[in-house]
Order: structure tokens, then sequence, then C-alpha cells
């Protein structure tokens, strides 16, 4: 039964999951891959079956077996939607995933600059935190990016936003020297002004 709701929770069938509600079923049992509902929805990008759930108190900050929750995932999938609803819902923003590293991060790296703005404007996330390579998301947009348009508006957001733009990797490389050696002229550039060496 509960792995039926777990699936109802991830095909989008609202029905099912406020059938389980009104019986009172646990809100947070979890799945062979320890998900939750509030994640099966998050992984079938359903923000109505999400909103749902928190409505009716399900737990956002449990994560998976992967380390990921609704927040985690959304930052990196750019899911925007569930993001919002996970912000509203008070997501703990100091939870890691398998990497290290919070929402902010693979955001940067992946180039959602909606998804950057809106965690760096409306949540308290480090916007330093280093994840377990020794990257900050200045470093991962910079190292992972591609220099385009997009992750240019990321890196400004992020300065923009006090990150850190001396903190070098573990091998003491700056974001300027990584930067540089791209050819990520732009890049350098915004660097340079905001005090990069």
């Amino acid at each position: 039964m509960r792995l039926e709701f777990i699936e109802a929770a991830e095909r989008g069938d609202v029905t099912k999951v406020q059938d389980w509600i009104r019986q009172g079923g646990d809100l947070n049992v979890v799945d062979g891959r320890g998900r939750t509902a509030a994640m099966a929805a998050t992984h079938g990008d359903r923000p109505e079956v999400l909103k749902l759930l928190i409505e009716a108190g399900a737990d956002i900050n449990i994560r998976d077996h992967r380390s990921d929750n609704p927040l985690l995932l959304a930052g990196a999938d750019g899911l925007m939607d569930i993001l919002r609803l996970a912000i509203e819902a008070g997501a703990d923003t100091k939870l890691t995933n398998r990497y290290g590293g919070t929402a902010l991060i693979p955001a940067s790296d992946r180039g959602h600059v909606e998804i950057v703005r809106e965690l760096l404007t409306r949540t308290d996330v480090d916007v330093n935190h280093v994840n377990n390579l020794g990257w900050t998301a200045l470093m991962e947009a910079i190292v992972l990016g591609d220099g385009g348009q997009n992750h240019q508006q990321i890196v400004k957001l992020l300065i923009t936003h006090g990150a850190d733009v001396n903190l070098p990797d573990r091998d003491g490389i700056s974001p300027l020297a990584h930067a540089s050696k791209r050819g990520y002229h732009e890049i350098a550039g915004m660097l340079q002004a905001a005090g990069a060496e």
C-alpha cells in the first residue's frame, strides 16, 4: 500500500494521494530507494502533489539513498515550481547532496539562472559553501560551466550575493585562473572587477 502511495505521488495521481492523507497514512514512508512521496512527486515534477503533501504535514527534508530531497533535486534539475514550494515550506538549505553540495552548487554548474536567483534572494543558502570536491558554487559555475550567457549571469549573481572571488580550489587554483585558462573573458572580467587576483 505504501508503495502505491509513493508511485501515485510520482505519477501525479492526486485522488490516490488525497485518499492516503484522508485515511491517516504515514506521509513519510519510503520506498526501496529511500524516497518519500514528497521526493517521488519531485522526481515526477508534480508540484500539485508536493503542495498537497506539504499542507498535510510531510517532512520535505528527508533525504533518499542518494542524499537527495525536494530542494536539492529541484536545484539540480531546474524544477522551479518544486523549488518554490520547498522554500515556502522552510526547507533546510544546509542539507547537502551526495557530493556534499547545497542546492545552489549544481544549479550553478548546470546553468539554471532563475533557480540560482531564487535560492540567493529567498533563502539563507551559504553562497561560499565548499563541497566534497573542494568547490563552491562560483567555482563549479566556472569549471563545469560553458562560459556562455547563463553561466555569466550566474557568476554575476553569485558575486552580487557575496561569493568569495578569491577562494581557491584544493589545488590552490583561483576562480580567476580557471576562468582565464578556459578563455572565459567575460567571467574573468567580472571576477577582476570584484577584486579577484
